[in-house]
């Protein structure tokens, strides 16, 4: 159950065909929490990898707490991601197996005040396949003009 949403990775679903999704939690320190809580996160460009049987999310921008002065964090750094040992080596094993990418979709905080980070194994999406989403999108969103047009 999500408490509280803080970002949401749009540009993921236009660029990647979502196979699986999974919940993770995040090792975050205290000024980073309190960006987050403020909605200060950005997902643009991150993904996460498997190194040395741990999970890391890179490229996620937190921005710095403004009350933080010498404590607050590095905006860009790796994040380490908490899921059980198993789940890990299952997509490790899948991501090298059928060259899947792991992206974050959305950072929430849930019911009992946890971080958490929503993870996607996806596959890319080439041109053509964009190019028919959106022609899909356009004709839905035609036929829901016309039906309200009726009415």
């Amino acid at each position: 159950m999500v408490a509280k949403m803080v970002t949401v990775n749009r540009k993921a679903r236009h660029d990647y065909h979502v196979l699986e999704t999974y919940e993770a939690g995040i090792a975050l320190t205290g000024t980073e929490v309190k960006s987050l809580r403020a909605g200060r996160a950005n997902l643009q460009d991150s993904f996460a990898r498997v190194e040395n049987a741990e999970l890391f999310l890179y490229n996620m921008h937190i921005s710095p707490y403004e009350q933080g002065n010498r404590f607050n964090h590095e905006p860009k750094r790796p994040r380490k991601l908490l899921m059980h040992k198993y789940e890990i080596r299952r997509l490790l094993g899948k991501s090298r197996e059928k060259s899947l990418a792991l992206v974050p979709l959305k950072v929430y905080f849930n019911d009992r005040g946890k971080a958490k980070v929503e993870l996607a194994l996806a596959r890319g999406k080439k041109l053509y396949d964009k190019r028919e989403d959106m022609a899909a999108r356009d004709a839905r969103r035609e036929m829901e003009r016309a039906v309200r047009g009726k009415q």
